[in-house]
């Protein structure tokens, strides 16, 4: 079997490789040449573990290919995968231009049956949406094409995606025809004799799933966060808390974790957009507009922390950051609460010092040079009178007491993911604060 996947990025391109590996033939379709050159040339432009070596493993098979041509790479092929950006608006709701677009180049291309099944994260209605555009193009044309429309939304997790997407916890697909069906059910036939479930629904509720799972999991982790704050203002531990709470089978141990808040490409975006969605159908979801408003001042925890522990004066101050991108094991700086407080440190006139394993070039897009960017983790203590811990990289977990106390001018550690014991810090003659473990700093 053939099929098109159009975008080449976080989504696109994890999607493509995996189903090349699967025996498919595929083509990564995108708009960007630059990009398709880079990726010719085996130069891949994101940074997620293993995908390389996927999809250099795909290309040399020749099962796995790479084009700005979306013409060619409709040319027998069974399905066409929009994965393209969604990105917020103003308004907060999803910008389908992108997958419009898209669409409508389908539509003045296939020349025979397709599949077109949207990938990118997009509100319920969509696919009607895509399904009119591809129409339209095809009557401009006064071809009669045969084609189906369905919805298929991703559940990767940066970090972990080709695992996530070779051996996925479900597998959603939103059809509307029994031909689609089953083209699609034999498109994840691989994934089926490995036992993993794949779940047949109408479009909207498979629309609806995406944006519901992932408001649900940001729902859980602003939870936490709010009830670590209360932890610190009544002088209780939130690791604790969370042991208790996690122990219980219907609230489970995943995403309670109290940290500096949640970013990235798909929870901040998703919850936005399916607040718009409510809202345009007079449903006001308010728990979710509360877990937007925890989360942006969750934000600035770590920062006013910092602030208070020198006195609400940080001019000429150095702060270490250690960590920059939303979570270990991706360069995704899209949200990350690591730029909340870079700005606000540079609003007050503090200098920062950051310091990640393989986000600084990505986060050089987002801050510039008005960062200092060290070379390893110590490196970035040089004078610093506070370190910040907000991305818990595997190589921070374990600290050098002694380096870092010769290193820093203040030994003042401000750990927003919890990584760090308070007593051994306390022990080794550190000011520890971390989030809902002790009273707030005054």
């Amino acid at each position: 079997m053939k099929i098109s996947v159009v975008g080449t990025g976080y989504v696109g391109l994890v999607s493509g490789a995996c189903f090349a590996e699967t025996g498919l033939t595929v083509a990564c379709v995108d708009v960007n040449q630059s990009k398709i050159a880079a990726l010719n040339a085996g130069q891949i432009p994101i940074w997620e573990p293993g995908l390389d070596d996927v999809v250099r493993r795909n290309v040399e098979k020749k099962r796995l290919s790479f084009t700005t041509s979306l013409c060619d790479s409709l040319a027998d092929a069974d399905a066409v995968f929009i994965a393209v950006g969604t990105p917020s608006g103003e308004n907060g709701s999803a910008d389908l231009s992108y997958v419009l677009q898209v669409a409508s180049e389908i539509g003045k291309h296939i020349g025979s049956y397709v599949v077109v099944v949207t990938k990118s994260t997009v509100p319920v209605g969509t696919s009607r949406l895509v399904k009119q555009a591809v129409q339209k193009e095809l009557d401009a044309r006064g071809a009669k094409v045969e084609f189906d429309v369905a919805s298929n939304p991703e559940f990767l997790k940066e970090g972990n995606a080709i695992e996530d997407f070779l051996k996925p916890d479900r597998i959603v697909i939103g059809t509307e025809s029994e031909r689609a069906q089953k083209l699609m059910e034999k498109l994840y036939k691989p994934f089926l004799l490995n036992g993993h479930p794949i779940i047949f629904m109408d479009i909207a509720s498979s629309e609806l799933t995406k944006y519901a799972a992932n408001a649900m999991l940001a729902t859980k982790i602003s939870f936490m966060n709010d009830i670590a704050n209360l932890c610190e203002l009544v002088g209780a531990d939130a690791t604790l808390v969370r042991k208790g709470i996690g122990s219980d089978p219907r609230i489970g141990t995943q995403f309670i974790y109290p940290g500096a808040g949640y970013g990235g490409s798909c929870f901040p975006k998703d919850v936005k957009a399916i607040v718009k969605t409510a809202n345009e159908h007079g449903h006001p979801l308010e728990i979710l507009k509360s877990v937007e408003l925890v989360n942006e001042r969750q934000k600035d925890l770590i920062f006013n922390k910092i602030r208070a522990y020198h006195g609400g004066t940080l001019k000429g101050r150095r702060v270490a950051i250690w960590g920059l991108a939303f979570k270990p094991n991706t360069d995704d700086m899209r949200e990350a609460p690591a730029l909340t407080v870079i700005r606000r440190l540079l609003e007050h006139d503090a200098v920062a010092v950051a310091y990640d394993p393989v986000a600084m070039r990505e986060a050089k897009k987002y801050v510039g040079s008005s960062v200092e960017y060290a070379h390893s983790a110590y490196d970035a203590l040089k004078g610093a009178e506070a370190l910040a811990l907000m991305t818990e990289w595997p190589e921070f977990r374990v600290f050098d007491y002694a380096a870092a106390k010769q290193l820093m001018k203040t030994p003042a550690v401000f750990d927003g993911r919890n990584i760090y014991d308070p007593a051994e810090m306390k022990e080794h003659g550190f000011a520890y604060y971390g989030i809902g473990r002790g009273k707030v700093v005054s």
